[in-house]
């Protein structure tokens, strides 16, 4: 999985970048934005939620770097 980075961006992070919603405390992947939300996946796969642009923000570093740290790891098990 290719996953642009966003911790130097003072804006909210694009499609395919990392982000951190602020309202579940979690972070995934932007996929899309429709009909005023955000869609975000989980790092590993799974389910899109949806999050309010307002909760949506570039992750701190340690959080990038934790982030990071989870795609090879899942990258590693999946045999990528």
């Amino acid at each position: 999985m290719l996953v642009h980075m966003a911790s130097n961006r003072q804006t909210r992070p694009g499609i395919g970048e990392l982000a951190k919603d602020t309202s579940r405390n979690r972070i995934g992947v932007v996929m899309d934005e429709v009909g005023g939300r955000v869609q975000i996946r989980p790092i590993g796969g799974g389910a899109e939620w949806d999050a309010m642009p307002d909760n949506v923000e570039p992750p701190s570093a340690r959080e990038e770097l934790s982030a990071r740290l989870a795609i090879k790891n899942h990258n590693r098990r999946a045999g990528l």
